[in-house]
């Protein structure tokens, strides 16, 4: 497989997981083009490694804990609310509501737990890879997916 055809095959569902992460469709797809831009940079490496899907996901996910370093967290920390368009009129069913409500709580999480939540129950990978993607140990990831679930029902209660 070459770099086109493994971007062709990806594409889709590396967007879907950074706007999972981010909760912005626009960052996300500069997170996601910065990746790929890294992936072709590094074909011959990733194209070598056992799972280069996943060695891309871990590309990706480390791009998205990285963002201090780059001028992304100032238009992160500006943001107070969720994208204006993932947000949607209240007239819309309780359904979306539940989601706009889910968002925030998400967004509240600190980006390690928010990552091990998308990958273990949006990616529905199991521990182990979670743990490869985030570079952590698998107690580690257990840890941080029960401390966000834990955060989400604290949260869930005070409504």
């Amino acid at each position: 497989m070459d770099y086109a055809e493994f971007a062709d095959s990806r594409l889709p569902a590396l967007s879907r997981y950074a706007v999972m992460l981010t909760q912005d469709p626009h960052l996300a797809q500069d997170l996601v083009q910065e990746t790929m831009v890294r992936v072709q940079l590094n074909w011959r490496r990733v194209a070598r490694a056992d799972s280069p899907d996943r060695y891309v996901r871990r590309m990706l996910t480390n791009q998205y804990l990285d963002w201090r370093r780059g001028s992304w967290l100032r238009r992160v920390l500006l943001r107070a609310e969720p994208d204006e368009a993932l947000a949607v009129p209240l007239d819309h069913a309780e359904a979306t509501a539940e989601r706009d409500q889910i968002w925030a709580w998400l967004s509240r999480l600190p980006k390690r737990q928010r990552a091990a939540l998308v990958l273990r129950f949006y990616e529905d990978l199991p521990d182990a890879e979670i743990a490869e993607i985030l570079g952590c140990a698998v107690g580690t990831v257990r840890a941080s997916i029960s401390r966000a679930l834990a955060t989400l029902r604290a949260q869930l209660v005070e409504v």
